[in-house]
């Protein structure tokens, strides 16, 4: 039996008096439009460990939605804050330079795949390094229109809003979206209505050279192609080796510009610093935030050097690549390359063996996939039919906050697991554990 209780103390009935109060004050001041599955109230975290106002412990695999790479109040991100925080908050580097933005804009232009110079810009967010993605390739190309995926999420914003196709309400009542995207299937092998024994699916770029570019748009207009290596909130949906060889394939044939967007993906989640170093593929935009900077606002875009021949004032951000920030992300590249991408792999590894040992057991668990820590495991009515479960999703979800783990879901009926890269073999083992219970409630309650 797992020691979980080094890490989850439930004291009260969940969500406790203080919570409940907080959750009150919030529905009388603070938007609807937030999405919360359960009514966690957070007060402190530390490491793997988040408390509530009640004093209520539970064990992370949500990790902010796969932002706090580090862990929470990681002791050298905290100490690069204050220290840069006691030197300096704010300049913009908009007007001014600073070496914090400098130093980062450096270390990621050797990180990210591709031995070539490369330039980088910074805002504040995902959203934000998608809408600089896209203009930058509008400019550089002179072309107007874009390749997206169903399913896909880019952010809300207006530009990255029009390539996301992931849910319907993030889109609804907010039109009309910006012209000049078109949106096709993203491979997957697990839906696909054509058989495909080896999972690679090829479908949806062959759709795209054998029936769009011959029907309706004509590749000289298309600037970019946009696409997440592991689809995020469509799923944890992996794309197969075959989807890039298509896309370098159609690169070299059209000069499409291909732009990675790695903001749920990127900063060593999967395992190696981005997901597309698992292919070997090398793009020519690439899209960060979230884990870069452990929790700090910051998002980046990084492009070929030879493609930001934009002028001064044609983009820039006020507050991106703040010193405080950049200090953080800094600090947080450091631990990925000292341990925690090779921490993130070992353990996700492990995570998903065990995952596998689940799904023999239980039989709504219809696929596990992922890579490293982003794992994703899809619950289903009918494994055979792969009848998608989403109110069991949903309660698997509750069922996992009243036991103190904290998980999202993401799909239309998939569990997603996310922890901070930390996360240790005993701390999977509890997680494993929690969830063996969750689906033996689940499925009991719908039985017959």
């Amino acid at each position: 039996m797992t020691n979980r209780a080094k890490w989850i103390e439930l004291k009260t009935p969940l969500p406790g008096p203080r919570a409940r109060a907080l959750l009150e004050k919030d529905r009388q001041f603070v938007s609807p439009s937030y999405s919360r599955p359960y009514p966690l109230a957070a007060d402190s975290a530390k490491g793997m460990v988040v408390t509530d106002l009640d004093g209520n412990r539970f064990l992370d695999f949500s990790s902010g939605i796969a932002v706090c790479a580090t862990g929470h109040c990681h002791p050298r991100i905290v100490q690069a804050i204050q220290e840069q925080s006691a030197r300096m908050i704010h300049m913009s580097g908009t007007d001014f330079y600073y070496p914090p933005m400098v130093d980062l804009a450096e270390k990621l232009a050797s990180i990210t795949p591709g031995q070539f110079p490369k330039k980088v810009y910074f805002g504040n967010s995902g959203t934000e390094a998608i809408e600089a993605a896209m203009k930058l390739a509008r400019h550089a190309t002179g072309r107007t229109h874009f390749i997206a995926f169903l399913n896909s999420f880019h952010g809300r914003t207006y530009g990255s809003l029009s390539l996301t196709a992931s849910k319907p309400v993030q889109r609804k009542g907010f039109g009309p979206m910006l012209e000049g995207v078109t949106h096709i299937p993203f491979p997957n092998a697990y839906h696909c209505l054509v058989p495909h024994g080896d999972g690679q699916c090829d479908c949806s770029l062959r759709y795209l050279e054998e029936v769009l570019f011959k029907s309706v748009l004509n590749p000289s207009e298309v600037a970019a192609i946009i696409f997440e290596p592991i689809q995020g909130e469509g799923g944890y949906i992996v794309a197969p080796q075959v989807f890039y060889s298509q896309l370098e394939e159609i690169r070299r044939q059209h000069g499409i510009l291909l732009v990675a967007d790695e903001v749920q993906s990127g900063m060593g989640r999967t395992g190696k610093m981005f997901a597309v170093d698992h292919f070997q593929f090398v793009p020519d935009i690439l899209a960060i935030a979230k884990g870069i900077a452990s929790g700090l606002p910051l998002g980046a875009m990084v492009a070929r050097a030879d493609l930001m021949r934009w002028e001064p004032g044609a983009h820039a951000s006020t507050f991106g690549g703040n010193p405080v920030s950049c200090a953080a992300a800094l600090e947080t590249i450091r631990l990925l390359e000292e341990e925690l991408i090779r921490n993130a792999a070992e353990i996700g590894q492990f995570l998903l063996e065990g995952l596998q040992s689940l799904a023999c057991r239980h039989a709504m668990i219809g696929e596990v996939r992922g890579l490293g820590l982003m794992i994703g495991i899809e619950l289903v009515k009918d494994r055979h039919a792969k009848t998608r479960a989403r109110d069991w999703r949903d309660t698997a979800v509750r069922k996992a906050f009243e036991k103190g783990l904290l998980i999202l879901g993401c799909g239309e009926n998939t569990l997603r697991l996310m922890p901070p890269l930390i996360v240790t073999r005993e701390q999977a083992e509890v997680a494993l554990a929690l969830l063996d219970e969750v689906l033996t409630e689940v499925a009991r309650e719908n039985a017959g």
